[in-house]
């Protein structure tokens, strides 16, 4: 009887060690995935998204697919902040990646961001939904903006052109997929029952002749399945982004805040002399689309700064809508 109560012992001293050991692993486990950046969450695809207007600190935002997208303001970029977070189309933000923010542009697409003060000129991914501050149209990863050259300033005077071809081909890949796992899984005929046949060698009917034997063909030997591929969207990502920097000519350019611009003249005077007080203000003509503008601008301005707090000015004048552009 005590040899049977000290063997029941040591089964439960034995259990109960293993359950300890168990319980070291899995709390090995979970700090190992803090350490590593938190809960540990598994990659996820990156999907095609447009999106519904938003309205962020009272200022509405349209998303579109807008193919000729081509303007200029000022860039900034993010970094370690944000550096493994989800992007607004779910896939995780790399600062050490070719990628950047707009508030409107398809996800993903593609643009060219130019350095208009030293000519540096970049293709870039658009995977998120920056920035939000007043004043910029582009967040650029960290990535980006040292190869462009304003790692250290923190902004730049910048053009941005939507590369239609390539963003068109990304949102059809990703789409197509999209609806491919959508659809419901077809029947195929491997998984149909199979009927049970026998075969039975028959005696030639009088008169005849017995066919000559047939060899059936040796069964083909299977062959290696090919190399796991990466998706069409990283593929084409590698085919789009380059880190070869493209150095162009640069001119002079000048910073202005527009006010706004209207089809007639009348009106556009009107708001000069309103902003008059805030600085020199112009009025300018262009045609867009065959169609005659009058733009409003308050300028030159010297540096960002200034053109930051003459945006403020001109917006509590009564023109939230205000920009900064670079011409």
């Amino acid at each position: 009887m005590g040899k049977s109560r000290t063997g029941m012992r040591w089964i439960f001293l034995v259990a109960v060690a293993l359950a300890v050991s168990a319980c070291a692993e899995t709390e090995f486990l979970v700090h190992s995935a803090k350490r590593m950046g938190g809960v540990f969450e598994p990659p996820q695809e990156p999907i095609y998204k447009v999106g519904e207007p938003y309205q962020i600190q009272g200022t509405w935002y349209y998303p579109a697919e807008d193919y000729q997208y081509d303007e200029t303001g000022i860039a900034s970029w993010y970094g370690a902040q944000f550096h493994g977070r989800r992007t607004a189309n779910g896939e995780p933000y790399d600062m050490n990646a070719l990628t950047a923010a707009h508030r409107t542009l398809p996800m993903p697409s593609y643009v060219r961001a130019t350095h208009l003060e030293n000519g540096r000129s970049l293709i870039l991914k658009v995977n998120d939904r920056r920035p939000f501050a007043r004043g910029r149209i582009i967040d650029i990863s960290r990535r980006g903006s040292q190869l462009l050259g304003f790692h250290d300033t923190g902004t730049a005077r910048v053009r941005v052109q939507i590369m239609a071809d390539q963003s068109r081909a990304i949102a059809a890949r990703l789409q197509s997929k999209t609806q491919l796992a959508e659809a419901s899984t077809p029947i195929t005929v491997d998984r149909l029952p199979k009927p049970d046949v026998k075969t039975e060698a028959l005696a030639p009917p009088p008169g005849g002749a017995r066919a000559p034997v047939v060899r059936p063909a040796p069964a083909p030997q299977p062959v290696a399945a090919p190399p796991e591929r990466k998706t069409a969207a990283k593929r084409n990502d590698n085919e789009v982004l380059s880190d070869k920097v493209t150095v162009t000519p640069v001119k002079k350019t000048n910073l202005f805040v527009q006010a706004g611009a209207f089809t007639q003249f009348e009106n556009a005077n009107r708001v000069r002399a309103k902003l008059s007080p805030i600085g020199p203000v112009t009025v300018k003509q262009a045609l867009v689309n065959g169609k005659d503008f009058y733009r409003v601008r308050v300028g030159p301005l010297q540096s960002v700064n200034d053109a930051d707090r003459t945006l403020d000015a001109v917006s509590r004048a009564g023109y939230p809508d205000a920009r900064i552009v670079v011409d």
